[in-house]
């Protein structure tokens, strides 16, 4: 199976979870989330985390969406993933936004995790646009 992970600061992984649960289906088993809270030790998410993906095994793929890059949700991660033996069926992004986590959610599952990944940072890098209104438009927002 290949599972989405959401990790971030705050409740932003959570919250963008709820988001892509009303787009692609709430109660998803192969999406998941977890957040490093505000007063959170860094040991407290490392436990949440590992909870988060104790099922997950070699044979599975998973796709890991961060909100930054470096951060301490992403770096843990990975820490755990790699204690696992799970990094050589990992492909992570920072930068996580409700586009890309989409594009993946709805990815063909026979698809190879290096042409997803490579998919959704292309979908990333489309969606970042300036929106502008002209004369006019108002009324029909």
């Amino acid at each position: 199976m290949r599972y989405l992970i959401l990790v971030s600061h705050g409740t932003f992984a959570p919250g963008l979870h709820n988001a892509v649960g009303m787009m692609a289906g709430a109660g998803r088993e192969d999406i998941r989330s977890t957040s490093l809270l505000d007063g959170m030790d860094v040991d407290t998410y490392r436990k949440a985390f590992g909870k988060l993906v104790a099922d997950i095994t070699s044979q599975d793929e998973i796709l890991l969406f961060a909100d930054i890059i470096g951060g301490s949700p992403l770096t843990t991660a990975m820490e755990v993933l790699g204690e696992k033996g799970l990094l050589p069926c990992t492909a992570a992004i920072g930068g996580m936004n409700l586009p890309l986590v989409l594009t993946a959610a709805f990815a063909d599952a026979d698809t190879p995790l290096a042409q997803v990944a490579q998919e959704i940072m292309e979908e990333g890098r489309g969606q970042l646009k300036p929106f502008a209104l002209s004369e006019g438009d108002e009324d029909d927002i």
